[in-house]
């Protein structure tokens, strides 16, 4: 519905509907897809690691699947913006849709690694294509004067299938058995192709001609200095995202789960706050403030031997690290031209996946050096040095 704002004295404005049809459409398609991947994110690992491999293969059997999912997914997500130009939006998502699904009832044939790097691979690039599409479709499909709640809006349906299918699929798993997780998987995701029949063609593009439009393609946007600084130091957040993902387990035992749990959830939230801030201010306002909160959160991690310290420290993360969400993706939404949507989500996707990369790559050898604790702390003074990027204007 229509919301009305008052800008002046006896002036009320009203503002367009924030979710119309297509982008409800949208919504359920990129819920239903987002579910499929977390459903299977844990379990293919623990699939290839129950494939038999011997001493300490497991381990190195769960990261490869885990290492290739990600790697296609990064290549998809760099080509995505090319394949939109060229077929359009509906058709590359109703492709990356079937190759997230349809592999995964492969996998129930063979736990060995030829069969789960081989679906792994493939899923990735569905995973990749689906992102970037579906990302460029949301800003299309919100009006733009609330385009950064809908980006908020849109962090919440791909943060809850986050936060409840992960852990679903690896409870599933151990107590069904890995083949109907994959069913399921593989369900959730042609269930997204039915809305797709409902999307219209983008704003401001010839009806049938979407795919013939020029696009602002990958090498402009890795030319153009807003969208490198954005997505760095959007990178510099998800860089601490990869980190607590990775290490908090082993850094503070059991309270990790209550605290990822809390740094999921607080990140959800503090995006969609975000947005609906931005709108009326400017998203540009908080990205100083999030970068800050995003770095204490993880200096915060300095007091891993203390429970309440750790879940608390992961609160003010989230919070910093959603609003660096979607502060980052509403910049660069407004410095392009609606051809450019797809590249802007496939860099920031790019400044997510690599980030994330970087971070639990990276993180480990200076633990290694240092220790848990000051490892989160220099992370987090690392992350509050990039404040200058933000500070300079376009």
């Amino acid at each position: 519905m229509s919301e009305q704002i008052q800008v002046a004295p006896g002036a009320p404005v009203t503002r367009p509907p924030l979710v119309s049809r297509p982008l409800a459409l949208l919504f359920v398609s990129t819920f239903c897809a987002t579910t499929s991947f977390h459903l299977l994110f844990s379990v293919v690992p623990l699939y290839a690691a129950s494939g038999g491999a011997g001493d300490g293969g497991s381990g190195v059997a769960a990261g490869l699947a885990t290492g290739a999912l990600m790697l296609s997914t990064v290549a998809a997500e760099l080509v995505s913006p090319r394949l939109i130009n060229r077929y359009g939006h509906r058709a590359d998502l109703a492709f990356g849709l079937v190759l997230l699904g349809v592999p995964a009832l492969a996998l129930p044939l063979s736990a060995g690694m030829p069969m789960v790097l081989t679906v792994s691979l493939v899923r990735g690039l569905g995973f990749g294509v689906m992102v970037v599409v579906s990302g460029a479709l949301v800003a299309a499909l919100v009006p733009a004067e609330r385009r950064a709640e809908g980006l908020g809006v849109s962090g919440i349906v791909v943060g809850v299938p986050a936060v409840l299918a992960l852990p679903l699929g690896v409870w599933l798993a151990g107590h069904v058995g890995y083949t109907p997780v994959f069913v399921a998987g593989t369900v959730a995701a042609l269930v997204a192709l039915a809305p797709l029949l409902g999307l219209p063609g983008l704003p401001g593009r010839r009806s049938g001609g979407e795919a013939r439009e020029e696009g602002f393609g990958m090498l402009a946007g890795l030319r153009s200095p807003v969208l490198v600084r954005m997505s760095v130091l959007f990178g510099t957040s998800a860089m601490g995202a990869g980190i607590v993902v990775t290490f908090l387990p082993t850094a503070v035992g059991d309270v990790a789960a209550a605290a990822l749990l809390v740094q999921a959830a607080t990140a959800t939230l503090a995006r969609w706050w975000a947005g609906r801030f931005g709108d009326r201010h400017g998203s540009r306002r908080l990205l100083v403030p999030g970068l800050l909160i995003s770095g204490a959160g993880m200096a915060g991690l300095v007091a891993t031997d203390s429970p309440a310290l750790t879940v608390a420290a992961m609160a003010l993360f989230g919070v910093g690290f959603g609003v660096m969400q979607n502060a980052s993706l509403a910049v660069m939404f407004e410095h392009v031209p609606v051809s450019g949507y797809g590249t802007v989500s496939a860099v920031w996707n790019l400044a997510y996946d690599g980030g994330m990369g970087v971070g639990g790559t990276g993180f480990g050898l200076v633990a290694a050096q240092t220790g848990y604790p000051s490892a989160f702390l220099l992370t987090g003074v690392a992350m509050v040095v990039t404040l200058p990027l933000i500070l300079r204007r376009p």
